[in-house]
């Protein structure tokens, strides 16, 4: 069965060119000369973490806060809010703007959702990422530059996935994601060398089509 690749979005982006000191201590800033604050909402929240992460390779910026919006980009608080909050910091707007523009071309080529029966919205994310930046090296517990299979999909999919997945690949489990999640979906972020992460991506994505097509098979 054909997969069919589902795009995010972008939905607002913002600078602010000096942050309050107040508001820089609850972010958890850790550079005192990381003064400027680049602010993006994206309408598919595990593309958007990916994204960030890659900013973290093409500008010398910070991931400070990164959240997903309860119940999904369905069911929004407001037209531009969409699924999650990414907020960069940097020395100057420059940086991060250098970051957000990083942040667009991850998502436009590389990181996004599938759909097996669009109808149904059987979504997932079967996403390996060859290198990981300093945002996913910590969300992980993984040395910067590892190689890291992100897999996400709806509770069943998610689970009965990463148990194949981990089955057909010498990978490790680095962080698990029970459902429901904030969107309630589950998965698990499994570390390995990159051709045992492919693999595992690969097992996971066999899985969710056939739940898909075969939910009640035992």
């Amino acid at each position: 069965m054909d997969i069919t690749p589902l795009k995010p979005k972008i939905l607002s982006r913002q600078v602010i060119h000096q942050i309050t000191p107040a508001l820089a201590k609850q972010y958890g800033i850790r550079h005192a000369h990381h003064v400027s604050l680049g602010l993006v909402t994206c309408d598919m929240d595990d593309a958007l973490f990916v994204a960030l992460d890659e900013a973290t390779k093409q500008s010398p910026i910070d991931v400070v806060y990164a959240k997903s919006f309860y119940a999904g980009s369905s069911h929004a608080s407001g037209p531009f809010s969409g699924e999650a909050i990414g907020i960069i910091s940097g020395r100057d707007p420059s940086e991060v703007a250098d970051g957000l523009s990083a942040i667009e071309t991850s998502l436009e080529k590389d990181a996004w959702f599938y759909t097996v029966m669009p109808e149904q919205k059987v979504n997932f994310f079967p996403h390996v990422v060859a290198s990981v930046g300093n945002y996913l090296s910590k969300v992980a517990d993984v040395p910067v530059g590892s190689a890291l299979a992100y897999l996400i999909a709806c509770p069943m999919e998610a689970m009965v996935g990463i148990d194949a997945a981990m089955k057909a690949a010498s990978v490790d489990l680095a962080k698990f994601y029970g459902p429901p999640t904030e969107t309630n979906f589950g998965g698990a972020l499994l570390s390995g060398s990159l051709r045992d992460c492919e693999h595992a991506a690969q097992a996971f994505t066999d899985t969710v089509i056939r739940i898909a097509t075969e939910p009640l098979r035992v």
